[in-house]
């Protein structure tokens, strides 16, 4: 058994399959690669970790890949879709981590575990889905998508129509005594890809999955809870979190407490496409009986870790 502090890093999707990219598989063990620097230094300090990621970027991508061969083979449901990114992007975390380990000198085991997220079957998401997914669809694919494939298509303001899924709130996770029982043995687990596989239970105790996406950042809070996580980083695009976000009057926050979290989510400060769940998911772990929580970008978690960059997140 290791004695070191349990942590949770959660990588955005984006970290490894950049705006600006095509997105190949090079490019994503390029950027995977340098996603991990600031998780070495975790474990270097002795950190027991779980890592989680995103997969927003990769979702699409293999979205587009059904859609485009739906003549030749059979179409794959969402959550096999999301359960095979966690394996994909989950092989090239580990080896990736494996790698870093192997010239660092330590000797830790590295293991993805395909993991389930429990949701509750009548959230209100299921039955209104809001959640956007996949390509733009051209104008006249919107009425044969609904009608021949039972999509639920909606407009995107300002860029076309597409395809909307669930988002429920993720509850527990069913792998959850696995996980924390490897993390506190030492081994560093890749877990909750692209927020888990939703699934419910059904009456005589079976678990069925379900056709949706759970935010990653929800997801990660529950799995630090569930695991019994000291400490939350979540890693995105920029420094540290702000109010005022890219205005004249913008003010980067250093710290933050859970009521003032609060406060400003209210207030409209994050909105629910962007710093909106990476907060509540924040509030959320802090109030579960997580430390702390550590908002920051990839590049900049190193310092984080060290007091001295990102915006931290306390009980209060």
């Amino acid at each position: 058994m290791s004695d070191g502090p349990v942590a949770v890093v959660a990588l955005g999707g984006n970290s490894i399959t950049r705006e600006t990219e095509e997105g190949n598989i090079a490019q994503q063990f390029a950027n995977t690669r340098r996603s991990l620097l600031g998780v070495l230094a975790l474990i270097k300090q002795g950190y027991c970790v779980a890592i989680t990621h995103g997969n927003g970027p990769q979702i699409g991508n293999a979205m587009i890949r059904v859609e485009e061969t739906r003549h030749l083979v059979p179409p794959l449901p969402l959550g096999i879709m999301v359960a095979d990114l966690q394996g994909g992007m989950g092989y090239m975390i580990q080896q990736t981590m494996q790698n870093k380990l192997h010239l660092a000198g330590i000797q830790r085991e590295v293991v993805t575990i395909l993991t389930q997220v429990v949701v509750d079957k009548n959230d209100p998401s299921i039955l209104n889905p809001t959640k956007f997914v996949g390509p733009m669809l051209k104008n006249e694919d919107v009425e044969r998508a609904v009608r021949e494939r039972g999509w639920v298509v909606k407009e995107d303001p300002g860029r076309g129509y597409r395809r909307v899924v669930p988002s429920p709130t993720p509850l527990a996770i069913v792998e959850r005594q696995t996980i924390k029982r490897m993390v506190e043995e030492g081994a560093i687990l890749i877990c909750a890809g692209g927020g888990g596989i939703p699934v419910y239970k059904e009456e005589d105790g079976r678990w069925e999955g379900v056709d949706a996406v759970i935010d990653k950042d929800l997801a990660s809070a529950i799995l630090a809870r569930d695991i019994g996580a000291e400490e939350l980083f979540i890693l995105t695009a920029v420094d540290k979190v702000a109010l005022n976000f890219r205005q004249e009057n913008e003010v980067q926050l250093d710290d933050l407490t859970v009521s003032e979290a609060r406060g400003h989510l209210e207030a409209g400060q994050f909105p629910a496409g962007s710093m909106g769940p990476k907060i509540q998911a924040a509030i959320n772990f802090i109030e579960g009986g997580g430390k702390v929580v550590w908002i920051t970008s990839i590049e900049k978690m190193t310092e984080a870790i060290g007091g001295r960059m990102g915006t931290r997140i306390v009980a209060g």
